[in-house]
């Protein structure tokens, strides 16, 4: 007869050894929840997709629910690392392995990429995002309003492109987009949809950004992975001796700060303007547009090191203009003073701490070169 208490102590003692302390899925620490199909302990978050593939994976609390005793021996014959090894065994470079604080449709498609479709294990060689060609229709948010209308996309690794064409059956597309400069991240918040996806690029040194998203979830991340393989590609043509581990996280970027600050021009006397910002750390770069959905970028700040006369600091000189919101940011760089106003006590907090860390880290060689751009253009 099975003994609860001596299951709960081993399942307990097992979640603590190395591996098995972290989801299998998306490593989030102390997972509460364990498959006892597939032998791998998960994140109460990750368990609500596990949940949904009773085929292939059952799950159970290791705390208040029942375990018998063979499904304990099972857990003990498995476990995160050796599951990893078979169901990971080969994982694209490029392909995005979802976090713990990633958007919930990253994660779902991660785990049934992994488990149900077996993408990884070796079996399957003819996967849709790791052809070098994607083409797809998807919804994209209009330039002037709010309304999404249907695009085609059609990406190929052959030169490094992404085009989109504004009817299904045209030859001459509305946009034709290098990799080069290209980023896509997961945006559902703003976009307003589960599988909003934001592409940005560089037009003529300004980001431009296209906001799109796809009603099927394996779609949506089978195009984002896709553009992940033909800008990885791009990066390995670009130099070609690269280390994969030091091109992958070069792939797309994620945004380290964004919201709404209120901003004044170089006088300090002109009048705030409310503005959504988005501090990158991979190109030293703060961007502003006039809503968080605008396609153009306004403008941007290159921000360097201490030693090169950049520094942020809480509140703002005495006798400067003030606005409607009141917890000020003052940012130093060689050129001018900029002077942000933020809503919230936490939101100055946040900003400030998100400047110091670009500020702390060295700057590369492209960051050179960023900055001499930016410059040039503002002359």
């Amino acid at each position: 007869m099975a003994s609860p208490e001596r299951n709960k102590k081993i399942l307990l003692d097992m979640v603590k050894q190395p591996s098995n302390d972290y989801c299998a899925d998306c490593g989030a620490p102390e997972p509460d929840w364990a498959s006892y199909k597939l032998g791998v302990f998960v994140c109460v978050n990750c368990s609500g997709t596990h949940r949904d593939l009773p085929a292939i994976s059952r799950i159970k609390s290791i705390r208040l629910d029942f375990w018998d005793d063979s499904l304990v021996e099972f857990m003990k014959t498995r476990g995160n690392a050796a599951a990893n090894a078979f169901y990971e065994k080969c994982v694209p470079p490029f392909y995005y392995r979802p976090q713990e604080k990633d958007c919930v449709v990253l994660k779902d498609q991660w785990i049934r990429a992994k488990y149900e479709r077996r993408e990884f294990t070796g079996e399957n060689n003819s996967l849709p995002y790791s052809s070098g060609l994607y083409e797809g229709i998807l919804w994209k948010k209009g330039k002037d309003n709010k309304q999404f209308l249907k695009r085609r996309f059609l990406l190929s690794e052959t030169d490094f492109t992404l085009r989109y064409f504004t009817k299904e059956d045209s030859k001459k597309p509305k946009a034709v987009i290098s990799m080069k400069d290209l980023n896509a991240v997961f945006q559902p918040e703003k976009i307003g949809h589960a599988h909003g996806l934001q592409i940005s690029y560089l037009e003529e040194e300004r980001t431009r950004n296209l906001f799109v998203y796809h009603d099927n979830s394996q779609e949506i991340v089978s195009c984002f992975n896709a553009i992940r393989a033909t800008r990885f590609a791009y990066l390995k043509k670009v130099d070609p001796n690269a280390k994969d581990s030091d091109l992958v996280p070069l792939i797309t970027r994620s945004s380290i700060k964004e919201g709404y600050m209120e901003k004044t021009g170089p006088t300090q006397w002109e009048p705030f303007k409310k503005r959504w910002f988005i501090l990158n750390l991979t190109d030293r770069k703060l961007s502003y547009f006039k809503t968080s959905l605008d396609a153009l970028e306004l403008g941007a700040v290159f921000i360097g090191t201490e030693g090169h006369g950049y520094s942020v600091r809480e509140g703002q000189s005495k006798g400067s203009r003030s606005g409607r919101w009141r917890f000020a940011v003052t940012l130093e760089t060689p050129d001018r003073q900029f002077v942000f106003l933020c809503d919230q006590e936490q939101d100055q907090r946040e900003w400030i701490e998100a400047f110091k860390l670009v500020i702390s880290q060295p700057m590369l060689p492209q960051h050179y070169n960023t900055e001499a751009n930016m410059r040039r253009m503002k002359k």
